[in-house]
């Protein structure tokens, strides 16, 4: 039995009905790539990067949703998960769909990271080359294939999307390298 409204479903929904043509994977790609850039989580500024891709002032119901979409994510980032999850199609919604929206993810983050990012060529070398990662994985979402293959490649691109932000978040806001040095409490 397919879930008829999962939370990209209803996202979506949401969306379309209020007259935004926009991807929730999008639009949850921009908000992760802003807050890992260092963008912080006051909500004003989300609300104006968001306004700028949903193309017009979002109304209360979308405001509410994108706010609450925030506090998610902020607590991703600044919890003790190792992972985020991903404002995604269900796997039971064609392949092609997934990986469209995959690539649209990977899209919304690049920008909200680019927007945001002060300097990019203070980037340690991993970080570059998630940004690389992610640019790359925009690019092919049509090389995904309905079969077995196409499948196991879509779920490790996802795994991966899964803990990269985390590591260009933890870059981003160390402030120096001593902060970075201290010993972990785990």
């Amino acid at each position: 039995m397919p879930i008829q409204n999962s939370p990209y479903q209803a996202f979506a929904t949401l969306l379309t009905s209020s007259g935004h043509n926009v991807s929730p994977a999008e639009l949850h790609g921009l908000l992760l790539g802003r807050s890992c850039a260092g963008a912080g989580f006051d909500a004003e500024g989300w609300l104006i990067d968001a306004a700028e891709l949903l193309e017009n002032e979002p109304q209360d119901n979308v405001r509410s949703a994108l706010i609450g979409l925030q506090e998610m994510v902020k607590g991703e980032l600044t919890g003790d998960d190792v992972t985020v999850v991903l404002l995604l199609p269900t796997d039971d919604e064609p392949l092609a769909d997934r990986a469209a929206a995959l690539g649209q993810w990977c899209q919304g983050f690049l920008s909200g990271f680019g927007l945001n990012c002060r300097d990019s060529s203070m980037l340690s070398t991993e970080a570059t080359e998630v940004i690389q990662d992610l640019a790359a994985i925009s690019q092919v979402q049509d090389a995904l294939e309905e079969s077995d293959d196409g499948e196991s490649d879509y779920m490790e691109v996802m795994e991966y999307l899964r803990v990269a932000p985390l590591l260009l978040f933890a870059e981003t806001k160390k402030p120096d390298a001593s902060a970075a040095a201290k010993p972990s409490l785990h």
